[in-house]
């Protein structure tokens, strides 16, 4: 009889399976991280009560509890794998005011936020019934601490009426998938793992654990290893961004994000940024609007929107993909309203105030009119080139205030005319939205004092993305501007570093038409487009990522039961975060992707700004100190960016001064030693100096070798063999002004070329250098200036010495 039946068992074919990991691959969590749960877990506990603020040190704590059981079971049983319990009561009740009857408490708050926050993955349960469906056994293998009742009843409060042939909990077996935990599977259920697949989310467990055994894996991961990578310098952004707030649950709104990546086909770079990274910010953005726009509608107000160009035109195509109603695009900039609102001299002084450099042909361009007396005030400047502050200053005295205000009257009656046109029943409107990326109102202010102007009574309502709120307390009764990241979301300081890095959004979000000059006929009239073909393709490409994600955002939420607009501050604080890391905190990928672009500055100038520019940041750093350098004006436009270009830690330390985090006594100057330098005269006048040697933060030595004009210095001579035998030259550079103080503060760097440098008695490869000789000297050539004092500052990383205490001589 047990001969028939092992040959009846041997003829019966064994059955083939497919095998789901439960956590982040069946069933998804909506926050950030897998210790959402436990930020969770203390908003549900009496400890959120008992001990407010504290939901970071909870965390933690629950993650060491953790730690210190699976060491305690290893040592134990051989294996790591514990239940809940054993966890929490490795707790330390008694620092949040607890005892140990409150583990029952405690275990039960998780559980509850694990199904508060747990959902089904709708395109896994699509495979596992289409596994069914092909005959396989299905079921679900678990590395968890929760039980195989605990783990059945989430899985089915996830998707009810869910059934399996089998379910298998690590805990309950006290093995995992990376030790015997698929073995255990496979003989229990007489699988066939030739003929089985398992589909996870961990590497190691379910790739490589599954492999050992046999059987096929199918490796399902949340996010691409650059979104995952780009995901985790966002946390560090927020919680550097958003001090006090929970850092772990954002509604939804990260969550959403993956589901919508792993929905969409890989395509380009610029479409993998624009769908993961650009549209979960435009999209919280959009949502802003619609609420803003239904709040004033609520009061039976004929309200219309419209979107500013150009930065507003990726803002208007999500807003009409997703309603494909009538909100306007307005091709309405500083430029033009300025003008047309300029009943005085003072507008036009302020708009020419803030331009770099001007001449004749776009004076011209702009006003439609060039006096002879402007024209001869051109004519006299170097090249016929002048700066703006200068034009400004000269120009109540140029011309005469009537031809300003004819000259406006004129544009005024051109740009309502273009209004009329553009926005849908214009004059029965009562309130208008203007929905922008932002920052100070100007072109809200400058309507409003057009509509003055021409008698209309709407009122102005500005949307903006980002908003500088101290500029907007002189709005005018019944016009009101708000922001989604507000100065409540993010700190004034944060937000004017964002916005002196904000010129990369501006590009990628404006749309591929020049600057409007002027209107004609109720439409627009362009200048030329100066920017590369390649980058305007880029930015759309880019643009279109972010509208895929915006289409399928709403679709997305709804079956995941995700709210991540649902409140708007929890919103407006993961949109901060999310473009600050863009922004603040690039990858390489990103450098390489936005390094070629160019900013058009759209003030009546054909001039492009560069994006990127390392050298001029390294020789900032060299002149004036990582901390003054964090604050030059540009260009370049992305100070941000061309930190990174240096290295990853100076893009962070360049967002830690923005976040206040640079602490002066660590990341300044501190002197170290001194040093005597030769000064040799064009005259033959020699003189020895000495020099005071500094520390910086990030463990370089700088010189600072002050030179008087009337010295005639023609060369110096720096011994750096006595300063380090061997070691890394960053560069030599040099500023000036009318004493010491004016050019240690100057922000014209010029750059001493390395070729013109002489390296005497030390062996050069590159940058590097090593001491041939104890006199081993740097001979650097002074280039003529004419300042009264010159600064020549050279930075090196010594290689020879950990660190340099004590007095070089």
């Amino acid at each position: 009889m047990a001969i028939a039946t092992i040959g009846a068992s041997r003829r019966a074919p064994r059955a083939s399976a497919c095998s789901f990991d439960v956590f982040d691959t069946f069933l998804i969590r909506a926050c950030t991280t897998p210790d959402g749960v436990f930020e969770r877990t203390y908003e549900l506990s009496h400890i959120s009560e008992s001990c407010p603020n504290v939901s970071d040190s909870y965390v933690q704590h629950r993650i060491q509890a953790e730690a210190r059981a699976r060491r305690d079971a290893k040592e134990r049983r051989g294996s790591g794998e514990v239940h809940i319990r054993e966890i929490y009561s490795l707790y330390p009740f008694k620092l949040f005011g607890l005892d140990r009857c409150s583990l029952d408490e405690l275990v039960d708050a998780e559980y509850r936020a694990e199904r508060e926050l747990c959902r089904a993955n709708y395109d896994m349960l699509q495979k596992y019934l289409e596994m069914k469906r092909a005959g396989h056994r299905v079921g679900f293998i678990s590395d968890t601490y929760w039980n195989t009742e605990q783990l059945g009843a989430l899985l089915r409060h996830c998707s009810p009426g869910l059934a399996w042939d089998f379910l298998y909990a690590s805990c309950d077996n006290g093995t995992s998938k990376s030790e015997t935990l698929f073995a255990t599977y496979l003989a229990e259920q007489d699988i066939d793992p030739g003929a089985s697949f398992h589909i996870g989310d961990n590497d190691t467990a379910d790739v490589k654990g599954a492999r050992r055994h046999g059987i096929r894996p199918r490796y399902y991961p949340q996010a691409s290893a650059v979104l995952a990578a780009r995901l985790q310098r966002e946390s560090a952004v927020f919680e550097l961004l958003c001090p006090g707030h929970p850092s772990r649950l954002d509604h939804g709104s990260r969550t959403l994000r993956r589901m919508a990546a792993a929905q969409m086909a890989e395509k380009t770079p610029a479409f993998h940024l624009g769908s993961t990274v650009l549209g979960p910010v435009m999209t919280a953005f959009d949502a802003f609007a619609v609420a803003r726009h239904a709040e004033l509608a609520q009061t039976g107000r004929c309200v219309a929107t419209g979107f500013l160009g150009r930065d507003g035109f990726l803002s208007h195509l999500i807003w009409r993909d997703l309603r494909g109603d009538a909100a306007a695009y307005l091709e309405i900039n500083r430029r033009v309203t300025l003008i047309g609102s300029a009943d005085t001299m003072a507008p036009l002084c302020e708009l020419l105030g803030k331009l770099t450099k001007i001449d004749a042909p776009a004076f011209a361009d702009m006003l439609k009119v060039l006096p002879p007396a402007v024209a001869e005030f051109f004519r006299a400047c170097p090249d016929g080139i002048a700066t703006g502050s200068a034009l400004a200053a000269a120009l109540p005295e140029l011309m005469d205030a009537g031809e300003i205000a004819a000259l406006a009257a004129g544009l005024r009656r051109r740009l309502v005319a273009y209004l009329r046109a553009t926005i849908q029943d214009f004059d029965a409107c009562s309130d208008l939205v203007i929905v922008d990326v932002g920052y100070a109102g100007s072109v809200q202010k400058a309507l409003r004092r057009i509509f003055d102007q021409e008698g209309i009574g709407i009122r102005l309502h500005g949307v903006y993305l980002m908003t500088l709120d101290d500029a907007f307390d002189d709005l005018a009764d019944g016009d009101t501007a708000t922001g989604l990241i507000s100065d409540l979301i993010v700190t004034p300081h944060i937000k004017r570093m964002l916005i002196r890095n904000v010129a990369l959004l501006e590009q990628i979000c404006c749309s591929p038409d020049g600057s409007v000059r002027d209107y004609a006929d109720g439409g627009p009239l362009r200048e030329i487009n100066p920017r590369p073909p390649k980058q305007i393709a880029l930015a759309a490409e880019v643009q279109s990522g972010a509208l895929a994600f915006a289409s399928a955002a709403g679709a997305l939420a709804e079956a995941y039961r995700l709210a991540p607009f649902a409140s708007p501050d929890v919103a407006a604080r993961w949109a901060a975060a999310a473009l600050a890391r863009l922004l603040l905190l690039p990858d390489d990928d990103e450098l390489a992707l936005f390094g070629g672009f160019r900013h058009d500055v759209n003030l009546g100038t054909h001039a492009l700004a560069p994006m990127l520019d390392r050298a001029f940041v390294q020789d900032q750093v060299i002149a004036r100190g990582l901390a003054a350098a964090c604050t030059a004006t540009a260009p370049p436009m992305w100070l941000a960016g061309s930190f990174a270009t240096m290295s990853p830690s100076h893009a962070h330390l360049h967002l830690l001064f923005g976040a206040g985090r640079l602490p002066a006594s660590v990341f300044g100057e501190a002197p170290c030693g001194t040093l005597q330098v030769g000064l040799f005269g064009a005259d033959g006048r020699d003189t020895m100096e000495t020099v005071t040697i500094y520390r910086t933060g990030l463990a370089d030595l700088k010189l600072r070798i002050p030179l008087s004009r009337s010295m005639a210095i023609a060369t110096i001579a720096l011994p750096l063999a006595r300063v380090a035998r061997q070691g890394l030259l960053h560069g030599v550079v040099m500023q000036g002004g009318d004493s010491v103080s004016d050019a240690a503060k100057s922000v014209e760097v010029r750059h001493v070329a390395d070729e013109a440098l002489v390296f005497a008695g030390l062996a050069r490869d590159g940058r590097c250098y090593r001491a041939e000789t104890d006199d081993g000297c740097l001979i650097i050539p002074v280039p003529p200036f004419e300042d009264e004092i010159a600064i020549v500052s050279v930075a090196l990383s010594s290689l020879s010495q950990d660190r340099i205490l004590m007095t070089a001589c």
